[in-house]
């Protein structure tokens, strides 16, 4: 656990470093910073998350007719810290992760995107097993007493639903004790959602938490072999919002939701894995956020 926490910490300075100084407060027309400063968790590894938002960031500096800067976190508590610091404007986050920085700053969900899979504005989170494991529930999984791997501490579907997932089957996941969840013999954290893959499929754990888009790019990409890892459990989860510093304003809010709402060209649609983006609530989040309370997990990105 001291070690988990230290990792948090050296990563926040980090990212707060990275995001550079504060925004001068000028605005344009469209209530927009004359210099719009966006932070994204990192969902898959850092180094190839920024390169592939650059054409996000054009979009986005055409449209609001701003400059854009553009940074991937180096864990999830990296962006919560940003914002908390005021050095970045939006960010793209987990739901976890946009409930974790409710508590330590003022933040407005925006948008979320429209999830290829399910058409709606929730995705999935999955267990995921080897397909040649001797696995077909995920209560086969606790009477092993199987290794797991979460992703990142505060990963809403590669760590709080599968804690969800597996306190339902009747594991006693910790609430005080984030790396204890009893009877599973051994918890670790990979730090994303592909690290979680190719841990379950090299035999370093008996099973992992995911997102099942995630798991389904990798295996298009050939990253994971087609049919090598099995979904044997899955939860519904609301979408990554995006959401923006309170402060900037209405008027911001509303520019930004229509600049989303307003992305049409299918190439960015398919770069960002979405068909559209749809406006959301504080309200739709509350299930998460009491489920990230029960489970301790509300202020794991401190």
């Amino acid at each position: 656990m001291k070690k988990i926490q230290l990792f948090l910490a050296l990563s926040v300075l980090a990212a707060t470093a990275a995001c550079g100084g504060d925004a001068s407060g000028e605005t344009n027309a469209q209530g927009i910073p004359e210099k719009l400063r966006v932070g994204i968790i990192p969902n898959v590894a850092p180094d190839k998350q920024g390169a592939k938002y650059e054409p996000l960031r054009e979009y986005l500096a055409e449209k609001l007719d701003t400059d854009v800067d553009l940074f991937v976190a180096t864990d999830y508590a990296g962006v919560v810290a940003a914002l908390a610091a005021e050095k970045v404007d939006l960010a793209y986050v987990g739901g976890l992760t946009y409930v974790q920085a409710e508590e330590q700053v003022d933040v407005k969900p925006l948008v979320t995107e429209v999830d290829e899979e399910t058409g709606t504005k929730e995705y999935l989170s999955g267990i995921v097993v080897r397909d040649d494991a001797p696995y077909d529930s995920l209560k086969e999984v606790l009477d092993a007493k199987a290794k797991f791997a979460f992703g990142d501490v505060s990963s809403t579907s590669g760590s709080l639903y599968p804690r969800v997932m597996l306190n339902t089957a009747g594991a006693e996941c910790s609430s005080k004790t984030i790396d204890k969840c009893p009877p599973l013999s051994k918890v670790s954290f990979t730090g994303g959602h592909d690290a979680t893959a190719q841990a379950v499929l090299n035999g370093s754990v008996d099973a992992g938490g995911l997102e099942v888009r995630i798991l389904h790019r990798l295996e298009r990409d050939g990253k994971v072999p087609k049919g090598e890892l099995k979904v044997i459990q899955s939860h519904k989860v609301m979408g990554y919002p995006w959401v923006m510093r309170t402060e900037l304003g209405d008027t911001a809010a509303s520019t930004l939701t229509d600049a989303f709402e307003a992305m049409k060209d299918p190439k960015l649609l398919d770069l960002m894995g979405t068909t559209g983006y749809q406006s959301v609530t504080e309200a739709e989040y509350e299930p998460l956020k009491k489920h990230a309370e029960d489970l301790g997990l509300l202020t794991a990105g401190r």
